[in-house]
Order: C-alpha cells, then sequence, then structure tokens
C-alpha cells in the first residue's frame, strides 16, 4: 500500500515539475514580447537542401502573448512562417504556421507536438512529432523539434530532429 501512494506522489511531483517547466520556459518567452532576434543556421548536413535557410539571416519576434506566444519566423525574405507556442491541459504545444503571401494557410501547415513530460525543462522543451503532424507529412512522423535556452539566457536554439538525427539547428543571439 505505501509503494502505491508512493508512486502516486512521485506521479504528481513529476507532473508538477514539468507544469513549473513548462511555465517558466513560457514566462522567459514571454518577457521578450515586442523583441526580435536575428540568428544564423550553424548546422545542416549536405543531405538537406541548404537554399531554404543556408546563409541567409533568420529572425523572429516575440509577438501576440496570452495563452499562446505567435512568433513570426524570417528566413531571408521570406516571411511565410510562424512558430506559435501555446499552454494546453497537456502542457506546452508548438506548432508551425505556414501562410502564403495573401494569409491564406499552405497545404502543409499546423504541424508540430506537445512537449515531452520526461525530457523537457526550464530552458529546454522538446516536441516530438504528434499524430496530426505524422499524418500530414509522413516523413516527419519522426520529427523533434527543440526550443532551449542557453544556461545563461544569451542565446535561443531551434532544433530538428528526425529520427534521432540531427537535420537543423539555428542560433540566435537574445
Amino acid at each position: 500500500m505505501a509503494i502505491k501512494y508512493l508512486t502516486i506522489i512521485l506521479l504528481l511531483l513529476g507532473t508538477n515539475s514539468l507544469a513549473q517547466a513548462n511555465k517558466t520556459f513560457f514566462n522567459e518567452l514571454k518577457s521578450r514580447k515586442g523583441k526580435t532576434f536575428h540568428g544564423r543556421v550553424i548546422y545542416m548536413p549536405d543531405t538537406v537542401t541548404k537554399n531554404d535557410f543556408w546563409g541567409k539571416n533568420l529572425q523572429f519576434t516575440v509577438s501576440k502573448v496570452n495563452n499562446e506566444i505567435r512568433m513570426p519566423f524570417i528566413v531571408g525574405e521570406n516571411r511565410s512562417r510562424t512558430w506559435v507556442l501555446r499552454k494546453t491541459p497537456d502542457g506546452l504545444e508548438l506548432k508551425h504556421d505556414h501562410r502564403h503571401e495573401d494569409g491564406k494557410p499552405d497545404t502543409i501547415t499546423n504541424y508540430g507536438g506537445t512537449a515531452d513530460k520526461i525530457l523537457s525543462s526550464d530552458l529546454t522543451q522538446y516536441f516530438p512529432a504528434d499524430k496530426f503532424t505524422a499524418a500530414l507529412i509522413p516523413a516527419a512522423a519522426g520529427n523533434r523539434w527543440t526550443l532551449q535556452f542557453s544556461a545563461d539566457k544569451k542565446k535561443f536554439f531551434y532544433i530538428l530532429e528526425r529520427d534521432n538525427i540531427l537535420r537543423f539547428k539555428a542560433e540566435f543571439s537574445l
């Protein structure tokens, strides 16, 4: 009986610490509302087409903030992407909103996932691909996106892995 209660307490503590990590991470981004950050690609293997990102100025702005943070992500002159981080009952959710110049959604949009309950922390949130993403982009079923602050909070990283292999990493100066 004591083991049963101890297990329940440990599960509740783990859930509470994840909720706190989600909240801390979200609030850290939220505190940067209205600011724009510039960055660059620091890793992209030769097997991935580099034309879209490599050597281009990257920037994101922390904009609309409530239970959702919208971060328009600009690559060179391309303004079609927005990262959307929102609070949900399951934790933080990251989605990628892709739009055409006229504002209409792209056919490949709203993909992403919910923060991993085991790996995520105050500084790092890991988002494995959800079922919607796997159905929309079958090749991305094994994707995991990571949003990460450096320990000194002077840098921010956006990372993409597919099937546990690094595919993309961008670094932004905060």
